[in-house]
């Protein structure tokens, strides 16, 4: 039974391939290995607008590299912060948890939009070490950015005292 819903897993996800029934690493196709290698290189190039594309390239492709050059890229204090924010961005895509520190980082970043984006990728992620962060943010940002870190509070499923609840009763 085992073997027969694992055959049907690596039918559903060619990319895995195992001999013994068990999840091994994703085999890479050389031809998206190439393309990764390209992006990455945009990455490193001296126009901020080719980094600019590569940064969103690399969130619409996904996988273990994409991850961490979009990691590196948000944790970079020297890039440009463009490259910065749409790094956020695309992270918020990837949802994977271990982006959360950098972005909670990244809240801090200067700019209007490294910090937005960051707000916006940590409410889709989901994971509740950002509650804290996020509600510190909203209370120090203004218009959009404290809008982002509210809505991703929401989404976090943080729950906001109303004003009655707020406000204590008088006493008679």
């Amino acid at each position: 039974v085992i073997e027969k819903l694992f055959l049907r897993r690596s039918l559903q996800n060619a990319r895995f391939v195992s001999t013994k029934g068990e999840r091994q690493a994703p085999m890479v196709d050389p031809e998206e290995q190439k393309k990764v290698k390209l992006i990455l290189a945009e990455l490193r190039d001296v126009s901020k607008d080719k980094r600019r594309t590569a940064v969103m390239k690399l969130g619409m492709m996904g996988g273990e590299d994409a991850l961490r050059a979009l990691i590196r890229t948000v944790e970079n204090d020297q890039e440009d912060l463009i490259v910065r924010g749409r790094a956020a961005l695309m992270l918020g895509k990837l949802k994977d948890t271990r982006a959360v520190s950098p972005l909670i980082r990244a809240l801090e970043a200067p700019g209007f939009q490294t910090p937005l984006n960051a707000a916006q990728a940590l409410g889709k992620i989901g994971d509740p070490r950002a509650i804290e962060p996020l509600l510190m943010f909203a209370d120090n940002s203004r218009d959009k950015t404290r809008d982002a870190a509210l809505e991703a509070l929401r989404l976090l499923g943080y729950e906001f005292a109303t004003e009655a609840e707020a406000e204590p009763e008088p006493e008679i």
